[in-house]
């Protein structure tokens, strides 16, 4: 398109041979052109109509117009209880977090004794020689094996223990 001196839209090419679009507005000559004024209209601020407002914006107008002193109090109550029950929940989070590592510790040094606990257990009964137990028995101690007739068997009844209240006669 040819130069244009009203404003309007104008294209050009660039050196690719794209086409290129854009406004361009400018005035010939050295007089300013006139504005165009508006009649004032009664209940119009500074000459600019008045927008409408939408239905969403009525509708938050009218639930700020409800914050009362009383709304605002309330809101900050339940700030102030959401924000303790708040700090409480991370202080059991961080003690149960506490209590975790201490019972892994604990279990840890329980394994070991147990290991432990093992470990010597093995070595006393590996150490213990039953010959030389029956040797000492019967050769120092003067013990005899249980003749026929000497062993009595006793019924324990419901307990752990037999209690011997007298004699048991052969």
């Amino acid at each position: 398109m040819a130069n244009n001196r009203t404003g309007q839209r104008r294209r050009t090419t660039n050196a690719r041979g794209q086409r290129r679009s854009y406004n361009q507005v400018y005035i010939d000559g050295s007089a300013a052109r006139k504005l165009e004024v508006l009649p004032e209209l009664p209940g119009i601020e500074e000459g600019l109509p008045k927008k409408q407002l939408s239905h969403a914006a009525r509708k938050n107008r009218d639930k700020a117009v409800y914050m009362n002193f009383g709304y605002v109090m309330f809101l900050a109550a339940a700030l102030v209880v959401s924000g303790v029950i708040l700090i409480n929940y991370l202080q059991l989070q961080s003690d149960i977090t506490v209590s975790l590592k201490k019972i892994s510790t604990l279990e840890s040094e329980l394994n070991d004794l147990k290991m432990a606990n093992d470990e010597e257990y093995t070595r006393i009964q590996s150490s213990v020689d039953l010959n030389e137990i029956r040797r000492i028995a019967i050769t120092e101690l003067g013990m005899t094996y249980p003749k026929e007739g000497q062993i009595v068997s006793v019924e324990d009844g419901a307990g752990d223990y037999v209690k011997q209240i007298a004699e048991i006669e052969n």
